[in-house]
């Protein structure tokens, strides 16, 4: 999965929340000063040829829609900061989480609990 820019992020966010949309609605979702709809509309269809969006033809313009999930998102972008900073070692992630004491031994009990629970199914 191609790595997204902040903005691609952002706008791909408005899919996620609202659904399909035309260039001219999302430009709309923005406070003044609105971004440029010409900008827009390069941005939407850098994130269709990333595979990230999708459209449907209505006469002379395009509705565009997510074909790839706000989940399924976030997962690749978890698993290339695993790869990049943990050398694809979920255990040096749990690790780190633990020294940094950002997760206590009971929270990890917990999620080791809810684990095993998950695989019983």
């Amino acid at each position: 999965m191609t790595k997204l820019t902040a903005k691609e992020e952002e706008i791909m966010g408005h899919f996620w929340e609202k659904g399909p949309l035309f260039v001219k609605q999302l430009q709309e979702l923005y406070d003044e000063p609105k971004p440029h709809f010409n900008t827009l509309s390069t941005i939407v269809r850098t994130l269709e040829d990333k595979g990230y969006l999708g459209h449907t033809v209505f006469g002379t313009t395009h509705q565009y829609n997510a074909v790839v999930t706000a989940e399924e998102y976030n997962r690749g972008t978890l698993h290339g900061v695993i790869n990049k900073y943990f050398n694809n070692s979920y255990k040096r992630v749990v690790s780190a989480l633990i020294e940094e004491e950002n997760i206590s031994l009971d929270e990890l009990r917990m999620l080791i609990n809810e684990v095993e629970n998950k695989q019983k199914k």
